[in-house]
């Protein structure tokens, strides 16, 4: 045994495992009487917070909720869904947060799953949410306790599916004497939902110290300070905010609660509420960049804007950099947290070329400060790709910022993990400077006469054309070449193009081979998060009409 190990065990006073709860009770114990909530005419102090969050940890504890126990929760970007993401990681249980757009069946379905034990809804939700616990009741004969949310700033009619109203249940429980997080940083912190386009969705199980982690990360990439004011675009039951429910917290910051995302609330909340810094899709930002003039309001202070999903085209940083918003780009999956890499700017990119900066951030780029690892692999031998921007394989994390595993699926998560590495399923290259950059879905890349095609470098193409506001392109099967490109394209409020002057335009810089053959004008079907759902789009492509 080495000397180091000699009468130097850990104890109560030298180590606690790592949860992202305790940012919350110090933000009350140091920030308390700061300001910690809007929403519409409701504020809270970071003491209030705590406090609320410790009513409804109280609340779930007397329903019975232990650790490991699943607790769902269906609501909007309100304070309720902050306050649930502090209590229930407080005692230690499970939280779940259902995708609000999900349709009933799909919901039980989850709720059944994950063993939801505590379901917290809000009432514009009733609708769906009274046909799913129906479901859940009748097919799977599951009956969770129902937590009724009626938020004031919610202009329809106020229905209730269970028997207990939220704010009711605050006031008659006393506060937990502290949010005090797990025994162990390896505990189960969440569940979240892979939206199961090719067959049921796997349940994402989430740690502690994963949590913890990446929460430190988004302050680390952003170079956020303290009582920083951070507006909620993204959906929080998405990735559950990509941790930014606790970095908020870490900084004793301002959560600037949206109930719907819509250009003219957004300027409105970035000017009144002086809102530094928000995360979204590509869509939401050019909703911004398109709006109208009587809906935007002018912003004279910095705003900081993280993007995720397709790489920002040069028209957003160019639109971003007009509205005074800075862009940074980060790529990241369920399976890690939301962003474990970003493409984290160098000094000197400023001096680049708009054309050059637009590659240079569109990139994947490196790794989070806290994840151990991330490499592009050939996903049949597992051995790095040479950084030649030319050779592709699988983006690979491994490390600390890498979920548990799928839930109930030991196969899917045997395989998720081959190897030692997460596959990601997403085909890249490194450049040499050692960023990586994305190529396309494995999934996603069209062979049309023995040759592959990147859908991602066509549709770089498209979002090129000043006129494209959204893209995708899939694979149309052909009787000759096996598959060509067809493209879906959405067009900025008043612009005009036609199929044949997109296509001219992909001809001055694509191979032949590469052009789409037909390009459809429609609305792009999206998650909630905004990104586009090619799976649909590949059944459009390849259904009867498609094929003729």
């Amino acid at each position: 045994m080495s000397i180091y190990e000699q009468g130097l065990d850990r104890n109560s006073a030298n180590f606690a495992p790592l949860s992202p709860t305790s940012f919350v009770e110090r933000s009350a114990e140091v920030f308390g009487e700061m300001p910690a909530v809007v929403h519409g005419d409701r504020r809270f102090t970071w003491s209030q917070c705590r406090d609320r969050s410790a009513r409804l940890a109280a609340v779930l504890q007397q329903f019975g909720v232990r650790r490991g126990d699943t607790v769902s929760v269906m609501l909007a970007n309100t304070p309720e869904m902050i306050e649930a993401h502090y209590a229930v990681p407080g005692i230690n249980a499970v939280l779940n947060t259902l995708n609000t757009r999900l349709d009933a069946e799909l919901l039980a379905w989850q709720m059944n799953h994950c063993e939801t034990k505590v379901l917290i809804t809000d009432s514009e939700f009733a609708p769906v949410m009274r046909q799913a616990l129906a479901t859940l009741k009748q097919v799977h004969a599951r009956t969770p306790i129902v937590i009724d949310v009626c938020d004031p700033e919610y202009a329809g009619t106020h229905e209730c599916v269970g028997q207990h109203a939220y704010e009711l249940l605050l006031a008659t429980h006393a506060p937990v004497s502290r949010l005090q997080g797990p025994l162990d940083e390896w505990d189960a912190i969440a569940v979240s939902y892979t939206s199961g386009t090719t067959g049921d969705p796997k349940g994402v199980v989430t740690h502690h110290r994963g949590a913890y982690l990446n929460a430190v990360c988004n302050v680390a990439v952003w170079t956020m300070p303290h009582f920083s004011r951070y507006l909620w675009t993204l959906p929080m039951f998405h990735c559950n905010g990509w941790c930014f429910p606790w970095t908020v917290a870490l900084l004793g910051g301002v959560h600037v609660c949206l109930r719907k995302v819509e250009a003219r609330a957004i300027f409105a909340a970035i000017q009144d509420h002086n809102v530094d810094h928000y995360s979204a899709a590509p869509i939401v930002h050019n909703l911004l960049i398109a709006a109208p003039a009587e809906d935007r309001r002018k912003i004279g202070h910095k705003v900081r804007a993280m993007v995720a999903g397709s790489a920002p085209p040069a028209a957003m940083i160019e639109g971003m950099d007009r509205l005074g918003i800075e862009l940074i780009h980060v790529y990241g999956l369920t399976e890690v947290y939301g962003p474990a890499a970003v493409s984290s700017k160098k000094p000197f990119w400023e001096q680049a070329s708009l054309s050059e900066q637009v590659r240079l951030n569109g990139r994947q780029g490196v790794r989070y400060p806290l994840q151990e690892g991330m490499t592009v692999r050939d996903p049949l031998t597992l051995q790095e790709v040479p950084a030649d921007g030319e050779t592709i394989g699988e983006i690979m994390f491994r490390g600390n910022l890498v979920m548990k595993g799928y839930l109930k699926n030991e196969a899917a998560t045997r395989s998720a993990f081959d190897g030692g590495w997460f596959h990601t399923g997403d085909l890249a290259v490194i450049e040499p400077d050692g960023y990586a950059k994305i190529r396309d879905r494995s999934k996603d890349v069209i062979i049309s006469g023995g040759e592959n095609i990147s859908s991602i470098e066509v549709e770089d193409v498209l979002y090129s054309h000043p006129a494209v506001l959204s893209c995708a392109v899939v694979a149309k099967p052909d009787a000759r070449w096996g598959e060509t490109p067809l493209a879906f394209v959405e067009l900025r409020p008043g612009a005009e193009a036609t199929a044949e002057e997109l296509i001219a335009h992909c001809r001055t810089m694509l191979a032949k081979y590469k052009i789409p053959r037909e390009i459809r004008f429609e609305a792009l079907p999206k998650t909630a998060t905004g990104k586009i759902q090619k799976f649909q789009l590949r059944r459009k492509a390849s259904s009867v009409e498609a094929l003729e």
